[in-house]
């Protein structure tokens, strides 16, 4: 085996442990209210431009079939609302509610509560988990330019302009 081969395994392996340690380090989801996914796909509505459901699904790689099944209790629990195309496209396009940026903002907490115990843990310097997120955002932007996918990482901060939602 070449030192080339030796690495790629060896960060195949980092990778998936980081996988199964990140969530597992974080410690139990206890207050939080969000499935995994919802909470997955309003992070990605909040950062940009409203989607279809295709577009969801081409952004996590997954059937539009998926997508709806996760998107639909989401829409009934009133946290995401379904919008015409502000484009004039025919499908309609989603985007999150007042209620989906709130339910998201205190489960956020709850899991930068989590992370932060994890940083502290491993006692890392301010230098060496600015490298750490400099490093995986270079990996997952690479990943994305692999795949096609585009994702804006500055989210808005505008809500919905409904007061009603």
């Amino acid at each position: 085996m070449d030192e080339e081969e030796r690495r790629l395994i060896d960060l195949e392996r980092e990778l998936t442990l980081l996988c199964r340690h990140f969530v597992a380090s974080r410690g139990p989801r206890s207050g939080q209210t969000l499935e995994r996914s919802a909470y997955v796909l309003l992070t990605r509505l909040e950062a940009g431009d409203p989607l279809t459901l295709k577009e969801l699904a081409h952004t996590f790689q997954v059937n539009v079939s998926t997508i709806n099944r996760q998107v639909s209790p989401m829409l009934k629990m009133g946290l995401v609302e379904r919008i015409p195309d502000p484009d004039g496209g025919m499908a309609r396009k989603y985007r999150p509610t007042t209620l989906g940026l709130e339910r998201l903002r205190v489960d956020r907490e709850i899991s930068l509560e989590g992370a932060a115990r994890l940083i502290r843990t491993t006692e890392w310097t301010d230098t060496t988990t600015q490298h750490f997120l400099t490093l995986l955002s270079q990996l997952n932007q690479s990943i994305e330019r692999l795949e096609g996918l585009s994702l804006d990482r500055s989210p808005e901060t505008s809500t919905p302009t409904d007061p009603a939602h």
